[in-house]
């Protein structure tokens, strides 16, 4: 194999290549990247046998090839190289190097045989449908905070898609849960979602999709089956499997009759709450909720550190409720929120609180509340 191509464009999809590969491997060929030359472009693939991201950029190939390299080695080689440089890729004879070579710069890599190299993108989508990058991020964005980090729980460390039927139409929905908080929010469905089967996209796919979705108008194109799930665009394949388990009935969990609503200025409330929580503990991190009739009082009391208090106008005219959350969780929601007001829906200091801004239909919160 012989190529050149300047270094730009080999240090970008690299460095979207080498993020999958985890730094320590048990399997010497996994801690590779696979660079195939062919026709007058480089393929350059990676795996964890979870997640396969290939992306393919132009290059001049003199001699077609395909080799597999140390992905983290050969990623640090190139981003040290000189902006504007030209780089040269080459197998020596024997085919068990790959030198690199950019100017007076020669580097010699250790290569492992592309036929050791495990594909995980086979088998049949039985599903498939396109939409814009921007509207799949805008999803991923706002779940993604919510994804339970607590392994055993494995079925809720991912983001669950589905399509569901509405007043409003048939919507695309994700819903994220750690079992503390909810996230779900929903677009109109694309056009051959429908019937699509309730997938969960893995932690660590559902960040390499965020990464990598820099350009909100570029068409993705989204194939699924019961295993996998695939995404396309421009000249970059992402394949993951998907976990395998039954995600919750969440719906279950989402209140319906909350009936003490509380108007709040979003930013002013989120600044309160930061402030009031400087002094509360790592561990507990709660905050004191306190309504009344048009106002609203944060508190926080640490016996190691001491107190805070602040006030806010807010628009309430139920009967009085004191009622606590992690502040932590507060300041998630309230970010994830886009209209100058956040509207909380309350019962009682023992049930799950709905949080939404003005537009209830694309997405709401839901906080379960702590013993202050």
């Amino acid at each position: 194999m012989r190529a050149t191509l300047e270094r730009a464009h080999l240090l970008k999809p690299l460095s979207h290549v080498q993020r999958v590969v985890e730094r320590r491997n048990t399997i010497p060929i996994l801690s590779n990247v696979l660079i195939r030359a062919d026709g007058a472009s480089l393929t350059l693939k990676a795996t964890d046998l979870d997640l396969e991201l290939v992306e393919t950029v132009e290059a001049g190939v003199e001699q077609p090839g395909a080799i597999t390299v140390p992905a983290h080695m050969l990623h640090d080689i190139v981003r040290k190289i000189p902006e504007g440089a030209r780089i040269a890729l080459e197998t020596n004879p024997d085919g068990s190097t790959m030198t690199l070579t950019a100017g007076r710069s020669r580097f010699a890599l250790q290569m492992l045989p592309e036929s050791d190299y495990p594909d995980i993108s086979g088998g049949e989508f039985t599903n498939s449908f396109k939409l814009k990058a921007a509207d799949f991020k805008w999803l991923i964005d706002r779940t993604q905070f919510a994804i339970s980090t607590e392994e055993t729980r494995y079925y809720l460390n991912g983001i669950y898609f589905h399509t569901v039927d509405t007043p409003h139409g048939t919507m695309f929905r994700a819903v994220a849960t750690d079992g503390h908080r909810l996230a779900q929010a929903q677009i109109e469905a694309p056009d051959g979602a429908a019937g699509m089967p309730g997938v969960i996209v893995p932690r660590k796919t559902v960040g390499e999709l965020q990464r990598l979705m820099d350009n909100p108008e570029v068409e993705l194109t989204v194939e699924l089956s019961d295993t996998k799930i695939r995404v396309s665009f421009a000249n970059v394949v992402l394949t993951s499997k998907l976990i395998d388990g039954t995600f919750p009935d969440y719906d279950r969990v989402i209140p319906k009759n909350n009936t003490k609503i509380m108007h709040v200025d979003r930013l002013d409330f989120a600044s309160a709450v930061d402030r009031v929580s400087t002094v509360s503990s790592e561990r507990g991190r709660a905050v004191k909720l306190s309504l009344t009739d048009g106002a609203l009082t944060l508190s926080v009391i640490n016996p190691d550190s001491g107190t805070a208090t602040d006030e806010l106008v807010v628009d309430f005219d139920s009967e009085p409720l004191d009622i606590g959350f992690n502040s932590k969780y507060l300041l998630d929601i309230t970010s994830q929120l886009s209209s100058e007001n956040a509207t909380f829906a309350l019962a009682d200091p023992g049930s799950p609180t709905l949080i939404h801004d003005g537009d209830a239909e694309k997405t709401l919160y839901v906080l379960m509340p702590m013993r202050v």
